[in-house]
């Protein structure tokens, strides 16, 4: 009973995103950690003017501090007064942790108008989840960014929560989660948040390390199941998992243009500026818009393997000290 107890949270997180998905329209935590990490950073900015890189640590340990404290002390009360309440609890918490439906619907509106040949739509849609300026970018480069978001995202916005929560639960699920914000809102290497953001991108860094490797290693095994080219696949990886300035985000792009038989990266548009970046696996074929439906397809592959591998370590980790 204790173990059923313990995946409960995994596994209703989980089909509470694939059912539903991100509620957009209700109050969402990490929304409130967003809004908080706005309102510190302009405190910091003013405290900390003459030293922004010690602002910045102050910043992001003040967040993340909260952020997993809370959550904390919410599950101790829960858990406390009933092990199914506390369990149900747990589930909705890491729910919002995870974004996988999101994920493939904000992706599926790029294919969706690029299908139909409306490229400016196409453009507006992957403007949305891309960080790149997406003026430059013709229907290819458009279809290429949204496969790019879906791959490094598959890491980002779902296993590696699922194996935080696995791990640690909600609580190490909102640690990772906030330091993941902290990243996406100061880590850039610009003038504004070069030394604000320095901590944060490292810190990100750091919790990525594992998830990304294990990850693309998941994408590798479970292409073959669908279709895709395993051997491809592996080979990409290996060769192009460091073609990237992140030493993590290259690892699940790789694995997945080598699937998809495409190339992936290459120079790209930043805030007007041009960055050199080296292009990720071979063009074995010309790249299409079915390839953001296979890229989705890849990414529930993977987690539904790395749900069952976190399944396995909640057991172990935390099954074994409930009652």
């Amino acid at each position: 009973m204790k173990y059923i107890i313990a995946v409960i949270p995994l596994i209703s997180a989980f089909f509470l995103d694939l059912l539903i998905g991100d509620p957009y329209s209700m109050p969402h935590p990490i929304r409130l950690i967003g809004r908080l990490i706005s309102f510190l950073e302009r405190k910091i900015r003013v405290k900390f003017s003459e030293n922004l890189g010690k602002g910045g640590v102050i910043l992001a340990l003040t967040v993340v501090s909260i952020s997993t404290i809370v959550p904390l002390i919410l599950l101790v009360i829960f858990y406390k007064i009933n092990l199914w309440l506390g369990a149900s609890v747990e589930g909705v918490m890491c729910f919002f942790l995870i974004a996988a439906r999101c994920l493939c619907h904000e992706s599926m509106k790029v294919y969706k108008a690029a299908k139909i040949g409306d490229i400016e739509t196409a453009r507006k849609d992957v403007s949305m989840i891309v960080g790149r300026d997406t003026e430059p970018l013709d229907g290819s480069g458009i279809i290429r960014a949204a496969v790019e978001t879906v791959a490094e995202n598959t890491s980002d916005g779902v296993t590696a929560p699922l194996i935080y929560i696995g791990i640690g639960g909600a609580p190490l699920g909102f640690l990772y989660k906030t330091v993941n914000t902290l990243d996406s809102m100061i880590g850039y290497k610009n003038e504004k948040y070069a030394d604000l953001g320095r901590f944060a991108a490292k810190f990100d860094d750091v919790l990525n390390y594992f998830p990304s490797r294990l990850t693309a290693l998941i994408m590798v095994c479970v292409s073959p199941i669908l279709g895709l080219n395993f051997i491809n696949s592996f080979k990409i990886w290996r060769r192009d998992c460091r073609k990237h300035a992140s030493p993590n985000s290259a690892q699940t792009e790789s694995a997945c243009a080598g699937a998809l038989g495409i190339r992936l990266a290459g120079d790209a548009y930043y805030f007007g500026k041009l960055h050199k970046k080296e292009f990720i696996g071979d063009e074995l074929r010309t790249i299409e818009c079915d390839d953001i439906r296979r890229a989705n397809r890849l990414m529930y592959a993977s987690s539904i393997v790395t749900l069952m591998i976190s399944m396995i370590l909640r057991c172990f980790l935390i099954g074994g000290v409930l009652l």
